[in-house]
């Protein structure tokens, strides 16, 4: 038996015209940016003076891909980035839950107080020079790929959206296994956190851009050179070709040969590139995450 089909009016499918026409603007829009980085990293560096940055590369090159990819390093820093990234977004997600979770429940003693305590530490901080004395001398963690992770492994803002999605929740869940004779740790695994997973989803990514953006502390922390970031080590990379340019410019030697332009877009795909594969696998959950979280506060 056929379902009757409804008719759709022609201001009906005018509007769902307009709406689709306007997504499409949009993601075109969100997408030139991208494209226009894509394209210039495989054009010349003399014919940027001339088109500037195309979609499509009039002398295609991959000069500066070989540049980026032809150093060794460049795996091994692939591979501390990813390690630093899936560890530290794990370690950071087990922290956020089991912090975010009690604070969420009305019975924990003291609840204001921590809560208060948590949020103090978003509006001060101790600076750079007492946080670099503790990490490097009295933690001792300097020149180790663990200080890429546990100095920045919770994350305050990410705690509060957590307890809030918590928060979204019915509390009804939780009573019914109580009543059942579960304890907080098993109503935390088995009923909360798999009816939770648009939030996790949701603060997991915001862990893993961090992680896999990270910079700063390498900077400060690390020597190394095996235990260099990838974000860092691409950095380090175009300073060094800005050295070979004013260097070539001081000299009065050509610079066609120094691909700068294509360089800094080829080190934007290559570091951009897995994140940019990861984010439709979490987009449903990322999207549904923010909406759900933000119901109470």
């Amino acid at each position: 038996m056929r379902s009757n089909q409804i008719k759709k009016s022609k201001g009906e499918i005018v509007f769902d015209i307009v709406v689709y026409a306007i997504a499409a603007l949009f993601c075109i829009y969100c997408l030139y940016p991208f494209a226009i980085i894509l394209g210039s990293s495989f054009e010349t560096e003399s014919n940027f003076a001339t088109y500037g940055f195309p979609i499509i590369p009039h002398d295609f090159t991959t000069k500066a891909y070989e540049m980026v990819l032809g150093d060794s390093q460049i795996f091994k820093a692939y591979g501390v980035t990813i390690f630093t990234t899936v560890v530290g977004t794990l370690f950071s997600m087990f922290l956020t839950v089991t912090m975010a979770y009690p604070l969420s429940l009305k019975k924990l003693r003291f609840r204001n107080p921590i809560t208060f305590y948590v949020y103090f530490t978003m509006l001060f901080g101790g600076g750079l020079v007492p946080s670099y004395l503790l990490i490097s001398r009295t933690l001792g963690m300097k020149n180790s790929i663990w200080v890429l992770i546990i100095p920045v492994a919770f994350g305050a803002w990410n705690m509060f959206l957590m307890r809030n999605f918590f928060n979204g929740i019915p509390p009804e869940l939780a009573e019914s296994a109580y009543m059942d004779g579960a304890n907080d740790m098993q109503i935390l695994w088995r009923i909360i956190l798999p009816v939770s997973v648009p939030g996790i989803a949701t603060i997991s990514l915001f862990y893993a851009l961090g992680y896999w953006n990270q910079w700063f502390n390498a900077m400060l922390y690390i020597e190394d050179s095996n235990l260099v970031p990838l974000q860092y080590l691409l950095m380090r990379m175009l300073r060094n070709v800005e050295a070979m340019r004013e260097m070539a410019r001081t000299t009065g030697v050509s610079m066609g040969q120094i691909p700068t332009n294509s360089l800094r877009m080829a080190t934007t795909v290559v570091a951009i590139g897995p994140v940019v594969l990861l984010y439709p696998y979490a987009q449903k959950y990322f999207t549904s995450g923010l909406t759900v979280g933000a119901i109470k506060g």
